[in-house]
């Protein structure tokens, strides 16, 4: 693929640099705030070379390239100055589209997406050390041990601090005080206090006002909150102080407001939603342990579609956080992307064009790996049938994870690569569970989509 004139030619069809608002990317898909959706072109550009698909939903004209999409985006950055966040003109109106729920899942996606490098890094360090030690390779009571032990939990730990500064691009105000605020959460002196209090009874007060005992390392609601309340705080601010204090005057009032405010009410508000989440999915866990996993298995393509996939990361997370073991977003979702591959690859094996099966090919192996939406759109919604068997294949993988209550101890992408992350104490039962759940998945959507068949046909454009 020839980068700049692809991304030229993207830019042409979406209406020209005059057109746009801004523009992002995530893991597959260019993300475009448009002035007028009606000049864009979506016929033609799904017609340009390496183009698997266009959405327009949500606020959003969504151009999918795959894992290519960061060259394409890098090029594109480089034919106009481009806002990279919805910060300008037009983000109201894409809100006023997207609804309440619809804002609140492209918050998360917004903030989460930019995390998922080092959450990804350190969770794969924490499989690979896990599988070390049970390959005796590495004694747990070793320095070396402890060392990579550091650097794998490094981004849970101050995971704060992470989601303060992705938070505060998202919400528009500076990411560096974010980051203060972050730290203040997860300080040594005051984690100090809070363990003292707890021990002594005494409890813990500031300015006479009882602080609550929580620990907010690894956490995520609380720093979102409070990152949210600083926005309006330091815009507030910015409007009252003349402009010749504002470098002085508005991280300090800022920073005076919101930290208070968030160890004495914001972060204890989110602490506690936390383990009113953490105590629905515990008893979701315990009453019908087979629902979730299965339902994920099977909706994911659709929730993929909608973008609403990225809702599970932070539950995801925040068990990860909590309990260690996740059940709730890793399993159904490793199932669905296997399934997803397979169903491709079923249509590679069926079909009797040379071109559809190069193409299922490649995306089947790369939706198997992780990665599905060059399968999903390029395959599963294009012929509709694929689309049907990756369902069938994720639900039942899902279902067989489910009933076994296997969940993954780290963050990883779901597909065959992230397994490792499934292993976890002195034991690899869950690790073939997973395994297993998996190959079922596979081997079911790829049956079933033999079975059914693709209508070769109807899936020109």
């Amino acid at each position: 693929m020839d980068y700049r004139e692809t991304a030229t030619r993207i830019l042409e069809k979406v209406g020209g640099k005059d057109n746009v608002v801004s523009v992002g990317h995530c893991a597959t898909r260019l993300r475009f705030v448009l002035k007028s959706e009606e000049k864009a072109d979506a016929d033609s550009i799904k017609q340009i070379k390496g183009i698997i698909g266009v959405v327009n939903k949500g606020g959003q004209f969504q151009v999918i390239i795959g894992g290519e999409v960061t060259d394409v985006f890098r090029e594109l950055m480089k034919l106009a100055e481009f806002e990279t966040s919805q910060d300008s003109g037009g983000e109201k109106g894409a809100k006023d589209k997207k609804g309440f729920i619809g804002s609140a899942l492209e918050t998360i996606a917004g903030i989460f997406f930019p995390t998922i490098a080092s959450l990804t890094g350190c969770g794969m360090l924490q499989a690979l050390l896990a599988l070390l030690v049970f390959l005796k390779v590495v004694d747990t009571s070793s320095q070396t041990y402890i060392i990579l032990k550091l650097m794998g939990d490094a981004a849970f730990y101050f995971l704060p601090i992470i989601l303060a500064v992705s938070a505060a691009k998202k919400f528009r105000c500076n990411e560096y005080l974010a980051a203060a605020v972050g730290g203040i959460l997860i300080h040594p002196n005051f984690i100090s206090l809070v363990n003292t209090a707890k021990e002594t009874g005494e409890g813990l007060y500031f300015a006479g006002l009882p602080v609550n005992l929580a620990s907010y390392a690894s956490s995520v609601i609380p720093i979102i909150l409070i990152v949210w309340f600083m926005s309006y705080i330091e815009r507030g601010v910015e409007k009252i102080v003349p402009k010749s204090l504002r470098m002085i005057l508005v991280p300090l009032l800022t920073l005076i407001v919101v930290g208070p405010a968030g160890i004495l009410l914001i972060g204890p508000v989110g602490y506690i939603a936390g383990d009113y989440l953490a105590a629905f999915i515990n008893w979701l866990n315990h009453t019908a342990p087979w629902l979730v996993p299965m339902l994920v298995g099977t909706f994911t393509p659709l929730m993929v579609m909608c973008g609403m996939h990225y809702g599970l990361i932070p539950l995801g997370v925040s068990m990860l956080a909590s309990t260690g073991y996740d059940t709730v977003a890793g399993p159904g979702m490793l199932v669905s992307n296997i399934a997803q591959g397979a169903a491709s690859l079923g249509v590679a094996f069926r079909a009797k064009n040379k071109e559809l099966k190069s193409l299922a090919s490649s995306v089947g192996i790369t939706a198997v790996c992780g990665i599905t939406e060059p399968a999903m759109y390029g395959i599963s919604l294009r012929y509709k049938k694929p689309l049907y068997a990756a369902m069938v294949g994720g639900g039942v993988g899902g279902l067989f994870l489910g009933i076994f209550g296997v969940g993954r101890y780290a963050q990883a992408a779901p597909g065959l690569l992230a397994l490792p992350s499934y292993i976890g104490g002195d034991s690899l039962k869950i690790f073939y569970l997973a395994c297993i759940g998996s190959a079922i998945a596979f081997i079911v959507s790829f049956a079933v989509s033999f079975a059914l068949g693709v209508d070769e046909a109807g899936g020109k454009e």
